[in-house]
C-alpha cells in the first residue's frame, strides 16, 4: 500500500532537542553481483518534496531526477559507503551491509545526533539509532538515503557493464533475473559476482529452478520483471 513519506519520526526527535537526524538505507543486498551500497542523508528541517519516496516505488528516470536534486542541494548533507563483492564473500552480506552503513554515516562531515535506519537495528553502530520497518516508505530522511544508495549503485553497475558487457548488468543491475541467470550459465561468474551466493556457486542448479518456475502458468507472468533468487 502506498504511504506518503513524512517527518513524523524526525519531528519527535527534534522535539527532544536533537537537530541533526540522518536517514540511512542500502541497495544491492539481494543482488548476485556487484557491491552493496549504503547512503545516509541529513535533510533540513524545512525540507519538502512531493515526489520523494522509497526508491523501489520510483521509476528509474524519476530516481535519477530526485537524486540530482538531493545531491545538488547545499542544505542536504549526504554520503555513501561501498563494500565490494570480494568483501561480501569474506564476511557475508549482512555484515557487509552493516559495514557499508557504518562507513556512510562516518563519512558525513558533521556527525548526526540520531540515525533513522530502514529495517532492523544495526549492532554495533557509532550513533544512537531508531530502526523503522519499511522506513524508506515512512521517513523522508530514509527515503532520501534510499534514492542516493540506489542511483549510486545503478550507475556503478552500468559502469561494470562496460567492463563485462556479456552479462548485461545495465539491464538487471546484478539481481537474479532470468536474463542474468542465463548469462551466468553461459559465461560463468565474472570478477564482480558474489561467489558465496548459491546461484553463482551452482549456476546449473539456478537454471533448473528457473525452468521449473517458468513451467508453472500461474507464475509465468512474474518472469517479465525477473525471478529473484534468495542469497544463501
Amino acid at each position: 500500500m502506498y504511504r506518503r513519506c513524512g517527518f513524523r519520526y524526525e519531528k519527535k526527535l527534534r522535539a527532544t532537542g536533537l537537530a541533526r537526524i540522518a536517514g540511512i538505507d542500502e541497495a544491492g543486498r539481494g543482488a548476485l553481483a556487484g557491491p552493496v551500497v549504503a547512503a545516509t542523508a541529513v535533510l533540513p528541517e524545512k525540507f519538502r518534496h512531493r515526489r520523494l519516496n522509497d526508491s523501489k516505488q520510483l521509476a528509474p528516470e524519476m530516481r535519477e531526477e530526485i537524486y540530482c536534486e538531493l545531491v545538488s542541494n547545499p542544505e542536504v548533507r549526504w554520503s555513501v559507503g561501498i563494500i565490494d563483492s570480494v568483501e561480501i564473500d569474506r564476511i557475508n552480506i549482512l555484515r557487509a551491509s552493516h559495514c557499508a552503513m557504518r562507513l556512510a554515516i562516518k563519512a558525513l562531515m558533521e556527525p548526526p545526533y540520531h540515525v533513522l535506519i530502514d529495517g532492523l537495528p544495526v549492532i554495533p553502530f557509532p550513533f544512537p539509532q531508531t530502526a523503522i520497518i519499511e522506513g524508506d516508505c515512512i521517513s523522508l530522511s530514509v527515503a532520501a538515503a534510499s534514492v542516493i544508495a540506489k542511483v549510486t549503485r545503478d550507475r556503478m553497475m552500468r559502469d561494470f557493464c562496460a567492463q563485462f558487457p556479456q552479462y548485461c548488468f545495465d539491464q538487471h543491475k546484478g539481481y537474479g533475473t532470468e536474463l542474468h541467470l542465463l548469462k551466468l550459465h553461459e559465461f560463468g561468474p565474472c570478477p564482480i559476482h558474489r561467489r558465496s551466493f548459491e546461484p553463482v556457486a551452482q549456476p546449473l542448479l539456478a537454471l533448473e529452478e528457473l525452468a521449473e518456475i517458468g513451467s508453472s502458468p500461474a507464475r509465468r507472468a512474474r518472469r517479465e520483471t525477473g525471478v529473484s533468487i534468495p542469497a544463501a
